[in-house]
């Protein structure tokens, strides 16, 4: 352990220390090694055992966790198990200044430090992107975005600030990581986790997990497939379906790969990752019917399914090493929902939205690894990704029959299909200048051009169905017209090209005054690609002539970072503190609005907004067999730079807070302790705060200072978990827990657009279970 410390040292010259880094763990060095060279080993905010170093590669090589030059909060996979963390909710929770709004499975948005205007983000990029490895799974708010499996990897990182130096404009705000764990050639392993429980409100949950790793040829290659099965009893009841606990989930997939390395300068990775998630129904509830219903006429679905193929090559050329990673996916992604809500559901109609992405990604990274005071990673990356959408607008039987409609051939009044074409293309590096071990310099520009592209294919068609069944049910809204049926084919187009080039940077500099302590400046920048509407200029509704005409789009927003920190280790290591102040000034923000005449989705640009806050993370051993570990974050994050004709558009306020908690933290306690010759014993108490935050701007857009009838706020909640188990050896734990111990049903999400019916995501029930983990 001492030697990979002392060789992973050297990475701390890439640049700043990052906020939520572990400082050292030990002031005496070992007999023998020179007091000024020792590296000690770090005892982690996320690690769950003393002594447990983290490797991260947040800065695109390895390097310990407190000597990244951003801020990175890293769960690895060992407290991923104990804690059952199968899924994004408890990473959010146990990340400071992160929230998590996800409206059901297989849709998630994060908000990091405060950068988000609401929830869903439909139509834009997210703030924060989401990797599987080297590929990118994130994307604007109305994609279903899969929730990956979380077993056998070898970590998650979150990094928080704009990381666009490194992993490009989808890194707005942040970037999560999932590493997958890769073939280990030196030996053979084996291992299985079933996780069974059961929801109060729902019913049984099953999870089962099971690895195998084969050495083919000793210490040259190995073969290592990962599989999993997720069956879980919903608990959310729909009444408009008759269906009980209708939101329940299967999911399953596997992940294999074959590791080939000739020699230690040279490997070779091939890895395939099949993942299918299904959720049988959408987890959203109307508050108006009951705590855990819903209502809608068939079920909603945000299913997905992902096929990833990646090729990965590595050289040690002794003064540098170069790294490839070609990444090829495809991702088929369900849309089907309800859309009765807009009519108070007298209006019956759902959107049936198939989505197919391929994607493909390539890039190349050459880090020096020589001796000397400079430094450097250089790097290209390119992404290109084609997403084909087959929109088809459905109502009933029922509805057709009352307003005497016979002129279509099955349920659906419109139907058409398109495809989006999204580029980026980026030359980036850092270069690190050490004056000495205490005091060193890091910058780094990337330089990228993004594309974007949207074209409707000919043959769908088009009709006034929905506006002709509107006069139908509300005839004296509509003066007592009804207009005849009209259906008009749909003409191939080819729409706007977004193109923008920037240029991303950041600087920092990092202060040693001694071993346990860090003090360190940071400077960064990120910022988001342009969004074209689809419908640009389509005039209001004729029935509302004063409503707004579709905007052309959003050009790029940019966001600054700065960012003061430290990271300290006390009173012989049992005390870590990581400590880091940020403010954050966010210009030119993207922004998502509906039109009201029609619920039309467009996307436009406001002034500017500031965050700004404090993130806190310690973990104290104060006696044997005790570690206290507590994370919390303050932000005050609000419009600041709002013009008249902005604020109308939008529905914004000046000096309105954005869509994240004012205070966000978590606390956990956990006592070890023998209970035989071998067995040892734990006993766990968890618990988060989430504060109330806004789910979307107050006033409906176009009428300046006419409240929302869709603005609303999540509660404040407090969320508790409980484990206890025991290590009947070391390849043996079984662990009992409850989690929501006190069952709190708070609202965490608000949806902000009105075609819903159910607008609000809750915490699930309190849920018992007993986890087995077997490593053979």
């Amino acid at each position: 352990m001492r030697g990979s410390l002392l060789a992973s040292a050297s990475a701390v010259a890439l640049g700043l220390l990052p906020t939520a880094v572990s400082a050292q763990a030990s002031d005496q060095p070992e007999p023998g090694v020179d007091a000024e060279t020792e590296t000690t080993e770090e005892i982690s905010p996320t690690a769950q055992r003393e002594g447990n170093e983290i490797i991260v590669t947040a800065t695109r090589r390895e390097a310990r966790l407190q000597d990244v030059p951003v801020s990175v909060t890293a769960f690895q996979q060992e407290e991923l198990t104990e804690k059952g963390i199968v899924g994004y909710e408890r990473l959010a929770r146990e990340t400071p200044g992160v929230v998590l709004n996800r409206p059901t499975q297989n849709f998630n948005n994060f908000t990091a430090r405060g950068i988000s205007t609401n929830g869903y983000s439909a139509g834009l990029q997210a703030p924060v992107a989401i990797y599987i490895d080297e590929l990118p799974i994130s994307a604007n708010g109305n994609s279903t975005i899969l929730d990956p499996n979380l077993y056998d990897v070898e970590r998650v990182e979150f990094l928080r600030g704009p990381q666009g130096t490194l992993f490009g404009s989808g890194s707005l705000a942040g970037a999560m990581r999932i590493i997958t764990k890769a073939p280990n050639p030196g030996r053979f392993e084996a291992s299985a986790l079933v996780d069974l429980g059961y929801t109060e409100e729902g019913g049984l949950r099953q999870r089962y997990n099971a690895m195998v790793n084969v050495p083919i040829a000793q210490d040259t290659v190995a073969f290592r497939a990962v599989g999993y099965y997720r069956n879980e009893d919903g608990w959310v009841d729909n009444i408009g379906t008759g269906i009980d606990d209708a939101n329940s989930i299967e999911a399953y997939g596997v992940r294999a790969a074959v590791l080939i390395e000739p020699t230690n300068k040279f490997s070779v990775k091939l890895s395939v990752n099949k993942e299918v998630s299904n959720p049988a129904d959408s987890s959203l509830t109307n508050p108006a019917l009951g705590t855990y219903v819903r209502r809608t006429a068939q079920p909603d679905l945000f299913q997905s399914d992902l096929t990833a193929i990646n090729v990965t090559v590595v050289a040690d050329f002794d003064f540098a090493e170069l790294t490839s990673s070609s990444t090829y996916s495809d991702l088929t992604g369900d849309f089907i929902v309800d859309l009765a809500g807009t009519y108070n559901q007298l209006v019956p109609f759902s959107l049936d939205a198939v989505g197919y992405d391929d994607i493909f990604v390539q890039e190349l990274r050459l880090a020096s690894t020589h001796a000397g005071p400079f430094e450097w990673i250089i790097g290209g990356f390119y992404f290109d990704k084609r997403r084909d959408v087959d929109f088809d607008y459905r109502t009933t039987q029922a509805f057709l029959n009352q307003t005497n409609t016979t002129a279509f051939s099955d349920l659906y009044y419109q139907r058409f299909k398109n495809f989006t074409d999204i580029s980026e293309k980026a030359v980036f590096g850092e270069l690190t200048y050490r004056f000495s071990d205490s005091f060193w310099l890091t910058g780094g520009l990337r330089y990228g051009e993004v594309q974007v592209q949207t074209t409707t294919r000919g043959g769908g068609y088009n009709s006034n169905f929905l506006t002709r069944g509107y006069c139908t049910v509300f005839t004296a809204l509509c003066g007592g017209f009804i207009p005849a049926l009209a259906i008009t084919p749909i003409q191939s187009s080819v729409g706007l090209l977004a193109k923008d080039d920037k240029l991303s940077w950041k600087a920092s500099m990092s202060y040693k005054p001694s071993r346990n302590l860090t003090t360190y400046a940071t400077v960064s920048t990120g910022f988001r690609p342009p969004v074209v509407n689809a419908r640009a200029g389509l005039p209001p509704p004729a029935a509302q002539p004063n409503d707004i005409t579709i905007p052309a789009g959003a050009s790029s927003d940019k966001l600054t970072n700065y960012e003061l920190g430290l990271k300290g280790s006390f009173f012989e290591n049992r005390l870590t503190a990581n400590l880091a102040a940020f403010y954050i000034d966010w210009n030119n923000i993207q922004v998502q609005a509906n039109r009201v005449s029609d619920a039309i989705q467009f996307a436009t640009n406001i002034g500017g907004a500031v965050s700004k806050g404090i993130e806190l993370e310690l973990v104290a051993r104060p006696v044997e067999g005790l570690r206290l570990q507590a994370s919390g974050a303050y932000i005050d994050a609000r419009i600041d730079d709002l013009s008249p004709t902005e604020a109308a558009i939008s529905g914004a306020e000046d000096g309105i807070r954005l869509a994240t908690p004012e205070f966000q933290g978590s606390a956990t306690a956990t006592y070890s302790f023998p209970v035989g010759d071998t067995e040892t014993a734990f006993v766990t108490g968890n618990v988060a705060y989430v504060g109330s935050f806004p789910g979307l701007f107050p006033n409906v857009p176009g009428q300046p200072g006419v409240q929302s009838p869709q603005y609303d706020l999540t509660d404040e909640y407090v969320y508790a978990n409980a484990y206890a188990g025991v290590n009947i050896s070391p390849d043996l734990t079984i662990t009992a827990y409850v989690e929501n111990v006190f069952d709190n049903d708070a609202i965490n999400y608000v949806h902000p657009e009105a075609f819903l019916d159910g607008r609000y995501g809750r915490l699930r029930p309190r849920t018992f279970g007993v986890r087995t983990n077997f490593v053979f």
